[in-house]
């Protein structure tokens, strides 16, 4: 059947058999399927949604567009773990979650993605990072996650290389917000890696594709319910995104953070709830721990120990960044040239804050994509951004903007001003709505 043809079902809201979708995603692969078509594709998906069963075609033609890996070597040491998050401003989880999850015993492929929109991507911190190679062959990650017990990589061309493509044509398409793309796109390079168990976490609020709670429900549950019908046991915690997660937003301002997080020089209090509730649901979900309380005391251990620090040393070692990181990380990471603290005009407490605003701050600044092909600035982004609740005062700082150019700082600190409101009071919510276990769900969805 010709690609268009394809596209023209979907268009006129019917359904793709298996076989057509797995002929679609073989033309994604072999580059017989054009970026127009890959784009005309996604906007009839995201206008038309897709049947359940469609899902899951789309999701394993995806994850078999490559190799899929085995973990052999590794069935008597511990089970093979992941988690993926759905996006956020200042979400940095992956780079202590996946050495938290080692040093307790699990082994983390983590195959992870670059910026989507506003939101930061963990390859894209990690390439903040000199000599890091956030895209090794097959045979280093086999051998990084043997010896280290983690790897946070993107994807090799080997792994769900479909996926590649279209990911990319949905940044620059406006199909970014689109759980059947969204589904597949996070599955398939999630089953291409082998894994014995998924964790996912879903965001829900301002600054998340899930801006709403019913949305991002959804959103979990059909991607519990696909990765448990395509052989992957996974469950999802629906957790907050009406405020950054953490007090940084740019990609070496988050590997600072996060380092800083590893050595507990500072945590900041809802990233710590949320990383830890994560690494809990990974080590029951693969055994390590009998229930949730006594996974968090092995976590919380891993982190006073120092050894969930030594993991995430190791692991940039061993993928080519410096043997010395985690000791020297400021000498390494890149700096820019202009800092400039933002100052409060009003007394009060924060009590909103436009969190897909505040990573655009960070994209008008140069730490993120407008187009696929751009090149970013990883120094650039925001610090000591403030929380929900936080009294402040006239005059005091309310976070410090790091750019390139007094231009760009200048653009940053107008989108800042008009993102965070100050009132008397606010109302806080908790950073972890609910757990999501395997659902059933038969309705199309869009």
């Amino acid at each position: 059947m010709l690609t268009q043809e394809i596209i023209r079902i979907k268009r006129d809201r019917g359904i793709l058999s298996p076989q057509q979708i797995e002929q679609f995603i073989q033309g994604v692969t072999d580059n017989s399927v054009s970026e127009g078509q890959i784009a005309a594709f996604a906007m009839a998906v995201f206008l038309n949604g897709m049947e359940r069963q469609e899902f899951v075609s789309l999701t394993k033609a995806m994850a078999h567009s490559g190799d899929v890996l085995n973990w052999d070597e590794l069935q008597d040491k511990g089970p093979v773990l992941d988690k993926h998050s759905t996006g956020g401003v200042g979400d940095n989880v992956s780079l202590m979650l996946a050495p938290i999850v080692a040093a307790c015993g699990g082994y983390v492929p983590m195959i992870s993605g670059r910026g989507l929109g506003h939101t930061g991507g963990t390859l894209d911190k990690l390439d903040s990072i000199p000599g890091y190679m956030s895209t090794p062959d097959l045979q280093t990650l086999r051998r990084v996650v043997s010896t280290v017990g983690c790897a946070i990589i993107g994807q090799t061309s080997d792994l769900a290389p479909a996926d590649r493509r279209i990911y990319a044509t949905r940044d620059i398409t406006a199909t970014v917000e689109c759980i059947p793309l969204i589904v597949a796109s996070i599955l398939s390079k999630k089953l291409s890696a082998g894994l014995g168990g998924l964790v996912l976490d879903v965001k829900t609020g301002s600054g998340a594709f899930a801006d709403t709670v019913p949305m991002a429900e959804e959103l979990a549950q059909n991607l519990v319910s696909v990765a448990n019908e395509c052989g992957l046991a996974a469950s999802a915690l629906l957790t907050d995104m009406d405020q950054p997660l953490a007090s940084a937003a740019g990609n070496a301002l988050e590997v600072q953070n996060a380092v800083r997080f590893l050595d507990g020089s500072h945590r900041d209090t809802r990233l710590e709830q949320i990383t830890l509730a994560l690494a809990a649901q990974m080590l029951v979900l693969g055994g390590i721990s009998p229930n949730r309380q006594n996974a968090i005391t092995l976590a919380k251990q891993s982190l006073s120990t120092g050894a969930a620090l030594e993991v995430f040393a190791k692991m940039v070692a061993e993928l080519g960044g410096p043997t010395d990181f985690t000791e020297r990380m400021d000498a390494y990471l890149p700096k820019a040239g202009i800092k400039r603290d933002v100052l409060c005009k009003q007394s009060g407490v924060i009590n909103k804050i436009a969190t897909r605003d505040i990573g655009l701050a960070v994209v008008e600044l140069g730490g993120g994509r407008k187009l696929a092909s751009d090149n970013l600035d990883y120094a650039v982004g925001l610090c000591d951004l403030p929380s929900l609740g936080d009294k402040i005062a006239v005059g005091d700082r309310l976070c410090t903007i790091h750019a390139a150019t007094d231009d760009a700082a200048d653009r940053a600190e107008t989108i800042i001003g008009n993102s965070i409101k100050i009132g008397q009071s606010t109302s806080l919510g908790p950073a972890i709505l609910r757990y999501v276990e395997m659902p059933d769900i038969e309705t199309p969805v869009q």
